[in-house]
């Protein structure tokens, strides 16, 4: 009997994302273990949030200088791969296996793209609006809270299909937030809280068009609701 393999049932753009993150972030743990690159490889992860992570004097200074080069625009993306550590990334490996293989039994690759692709870009952007103290933006949770936009869409779906509570699908996005401003307070830290609510504000409100049904399922829903 053959086995199937795990990544199979995954939608292969998160296996994409994921490989990539687990790679990226390999290289820079071996490097902080003195184990790969040498004695200057200590600093290559400071050296790759320089380079590749985001902050609003990105925003400011595009908007500003009107630099479109390809140095700039790229953070608004890479940023998303590159992690403050090792348990950092391995979070955001595990939850986007997890929804990642959830949204992607609902949803069709290309739209799967789309708000992934949203969610990080325009998250970077409200980061950018919003935040006034230019803190640097990196890891995968803005795109993760998009993909939990898009979770909490297909549930709503689902409850109502079913006779149930539709409010019930807003749960995971409830608790994840409580236990976000615990830490918060708690332990302090960057507030990249901003980022990953406008994530989820952003795959949600892509979803009605992009998940399930896609624009002609939203345009029958609306006519619908109208009768």
């Amino acid at each position: 009997m053959q086995s199937e393999s795990p990544f199979n049932s995954i939608p292969p753009v998160i296996v994409i994302i994921v490989l990539a993150i687990a790679g990226i972030e390999a290289v820079m743990t071996l490097a902080e273990m003195g184990i790969a690159g040498g004695g200057d490889a200590i600093g290559w992860r400071i050296a790759a949030l320089d380079k590749y992570a985001y902050s609003p004097a990105v925003l400011d200074w595009i908007v500003a200088r009107g630099d479109m080069s390809f140095g700039m625009l790229r953070r608004f993306v890479t940023y998303a791969f590159i992690h403050g550590s090792f348990v950092h990334a391995l979070f955001a490996i595990v939850i986007l296996l997890a929804l990642g293989k959830f949204v992607g039994d609902a949803w069709n690759p290309v739209s799967l793209i789309l708000v992934l692709l949203a969610s990080t870009i325009l998250a970077a952007v409200a980061h950018g609006l919003l935040d006034t103290r230019n803190t640097p933006l990196y890891g995968a949770y803005p795109t993760i809270y998009g993909l939990i936009g898009a979770y909490t869409y297909v549930m709503w779906l689902r409850f109502k299909r079913e006779g149930k509570n539709k409010w019930w699908a807003f749960r995971l996005i409830g608790v994840l937030l409580a236990v976000q401003l615990f830490f918060g307070v708690t332990l302090g830290g960057a507030p990249h809280w901003m980022a990953d609510v406008s994530g989820f504000v952003i795959g949600l409100g892509l979803s009605p068009i992009l998940g399930p049904g896609g624009w002609t399922g939203f345009l029958k829903r609306m006519r619908h609701r109208s009768n």
